[in-house]
């Protein structure tokens, strides 16, 4: 909502004549203007807040100093509220929220593509962006770093590669790691045991589970005095037996399912728009970090 001229470029209501709202079906007003009211970035993109009096419209999330609520309409896009006469906000630049999306989206099938990780600086050029600003970009649509989400697309695949090689030497390099030490300096937290010990279904390995609610669905989470041995979004412990058959297996103590809750309830939700493959992918690191870090 920028409301001085010098933003609003050559736009002039006609006397007496303001634009027009255009209705959308099943659409809360009331929860979309408390969006707009907390500048709420998970609402950009779902919508476009249109102001009467000054003729423009901006993402959810604007910085600009907020209208009176009976100055305000909603439209499901910015191209609705050109067609109902409002032009974009300068500031905001509410346009651009899809184009923000379409490079994240990008970033991450690169990511998943790539046989090695790409820099930073590398990532962003591909998807047209500075590098500082897509970094910033990308972890607030997926909660994740793009370096942070390479090494949960890695990590996925040593877990796979160990349950399937027949050594741990071809399962790191088959999860493209370079060599054993950052293999062995990342299993302690994303394996929660020794790369050996998974490859022998846990031997002797204690292991808490409990299979909790999550703003993406069930979240089935296994830890180890080590670390977490398994995070997927799951509704059973069934691929849990198949792996740890070896592992004394029982439900999180109350300490352990308290952490598991308290991180989950912490963790943002990635951006709704993006593909759900690729939110689970986000939300699972983020947790996975967060316990990592003693959260």
């Amino acid at each position: 909502m920028i409301a001085t001229a010098a933003l609003l470029g050559s736009y002039r209501p006609a006397p007496g004549e303001r634009p027009k709202a255009d209705p959308m079906t099943d659409f809360d007003e009331d929860a979309a203007w408390q969006s707009f009211h907390h500048r709420d970035r998970a609402a950009d993109g779902r919508f476009v807040v249109a102001v009467k009096t000054t003729g423009i419209y901006c993402r959810p999330s604007c910085a600009a100093r907020r209208p009176r609520r009976e100055n305000v309409c909603f439209h499901p896009s910015g191209e609705a509220a050109r067609a109902a006469g409002y032009r974009p906000c300068l500031r905001c630049l509410p346009d651009a929220v899809t184009r923000d999306r379409q490079a994240v989206a990008a970033a991450i099938a690169i990511l998943e593509a790539a046989e090695d990780t790409p820099p930073l600086t590398t990532l962003a050029t591909q998807v047209g962006y500075a590098p500082h600003h897509f970094h910033r970009l990308f972890k607030r649509a997926t909660g994740v770093s793009p370096a942070a989400y390479a090494r949960a697309l890695r990590g996925a695949r040593a877990a796979e590669a160990l349950a399937n090689a027949d050594s741990v030497t071809r399962a790191l390099y088959e999860a493209g790691y370079a060599g054993p030490s950052r293999f062995y300096a990342d299993s302690e937290q994303r394996l929660g045991m020794a790369p050996g010990q998974w490859r022998r279904g846990g031997d002797g390995v204690t292991v808490e589970w409990a299979i909790l609610p999550s703003p993406l669905g069930a979240l089935l989470i296994a830890a180890t005095p080590r670390g977490l041995a398994r995070i997927a979004f799951e509704s059973d412990t069934e691929r849990l037996g198949d792996l740890f058959p070896r592992a004394k297996m029982q439900p999180a103590g109350p300490a352990t399912l308290d952490r598991m809750t308290r991180l989950i309830a912490a963790t943002a939700t990635p951006d709704p728009q993006l593909a759900e493959p690729a939110r689970h992918t986000a939300f699972v690191e983020a947790v996975s970090r967060a316990w990592v870090s003693g959260g």
